[in-house]
């Protein structure tokens, strides 16, 4: 049997996603861990700053469900702010297509968008270093990653702003109108604030500063758009200077404090400073905002401005559901067919229907989840 647990966007807000946001460093052991719970059996974590899923193949549904909720509680130390978790589930063939429309970019603040597809690649690469997948997870994520493919290449679900970042550099566009003058400075040097970084130089941005806690990491992103790499111990000063500071780190707690920049502000002259935190965790305080002329949006604020592209994508949805719906109705789903008990003979072979995917109690008929 297929699992899903998690939470997204639309279930829970940034407070709530930050409590359960696995760390890479620890992923590993994680994962080792969830499949050494009772009833599991395989596991792959996809934690995004929009959601986090737990994927597993289970022999005992009912008892993985209560240990991995308990497993959750423990590693996170919820205590009783756990009851106040709204986990979505699902189960079977419905696991299966949430994560179907998930690598398709369906379920995603941005539809459409394409960080996600390599997401969900680097969960299933890292699970499959931690031992945690097998038979049932391996076809599972291969088909989706089948699925994601088909779905880009036969709708217009990607057309316009596709990513996090992108909707970031629309705010940028709609506070300052053009970019051409402004200068912006990004905290990190990760795979989001490298496609931040150049969504915002398409759109005209005169210099962009680097700043990240491994310099040689910063140092290779600014030589790669052109900019400036400024030591992590630095960047407060450097942020005098800028108009604009987008934050994408992975550190596990908020790096700037309301100390900090009330400090900044001191000496920039009543000049207005725009701050797009896009990390979750948080790295800046929410109190930030409220010091003068200081302009905070976080990603949960970034929603607005991508529930402006939804509608044309919205139209898609129906086409794109269609799309994987027809991809099923002619493979199966490929995780739930059955585990031959013995090799087929000559007449096994010939029996209508033995060589279809999806030929198992679980894989019924595709219903929404």
């Amino acid at each position: 049997m297929l699992l899903c647990l998690g939470i997204n966007h639309k279930t829970a807000p940034v407070e709530v996603r930050e409590k359960l946001a696995f760390a890479d460093s620890h992923l590993h052991e994680a994962i080792r861990e969830m499949r050494r719970l009772e009833g599991m059996e395989e596991t792959v974590v996809l934690s995004t700053c929009n959601r986090v899923e737990i994927y597993s193949a289970v022999n005992d549904p009912e008892r993985a469900m209560e240990s991995l909720r308990e497993y959750l509680t423990r590693h996170f130390d919820l205590g009783d702010f756990a009851q106040h978790i709204d986990f979505y589930h699902h189960s079977g063939v419905a696991a299966a297509w949430h994560l179907f429309r998930v690598a398709s970019g369906l379920d995603s603040m941005v539809l459409g968008e394409t960080e996600i597809f390599g997401q969900v690649k680097k969960a299933y690469a890292t699970a499959q270093e931690a031992g945690g997948t097998a038979r049932r997870l391996n076809k599972l994520f291969q088909q989706a990653f089948q699925v994601g493919k088909l779905v880009r290449s036969s709708t217009r679900i990607t057309h316009g702003s596709t990513s996090i970042g992108s909707v970031a550099v629309d705010l940028a566009e709609k506070i300052f109108g053009e970019l051409s003058g402004c200068q912006v400075m990004i905290v990190g040097a990760g795979e989001m604030s490298r496609r931040t970084g150049t969504s915002l130089l398409s759109r005209g941005a005169k210099s962009i500063i680097v700043s990240n806690r491994s310099h040689d990491r910063a140092v290779e992103l600014a030589e790669e758009m052109g900019g400036k790499a400024v030591r992590f111990d630095d960047w407060e000063e450097t942020m005098i200077h800028v108009d604009i500071v987008i934050t994408s780190t992975a550190a596990p707690h908020s790096i700037i404090h309301p100390a900090m920049v009330e400090t900044v502000m001191k000496k920039r002259r009543g000049r207005s400073l725009f701050i797009i935190d896009i990390a979750v965790p948080r790295d800046v305080e929410p109190a930030v905002n409220e010091l003068e002329n200081v302009y905070l949006y976080d990603i949960d604020a970034l929603e607005t401005m991508a529930s402006e592209a939804r509608e044309e994508r919205e139209r898609q949805i129906t086409l794109c559901e269609a799309v994987i719906q027809s991809h099923l109705d002619e493979n199966g789903i490929t995780a739930l067919a059955p585990i031959p008990d013995r090799p087929p003979t000559g007449k096994d072979r010939s029996r209508p229907g033995n060589d279809l995917v999806g030929d198992s109690p679980e894989a019924d008929p595709i219903t929404h989840s």
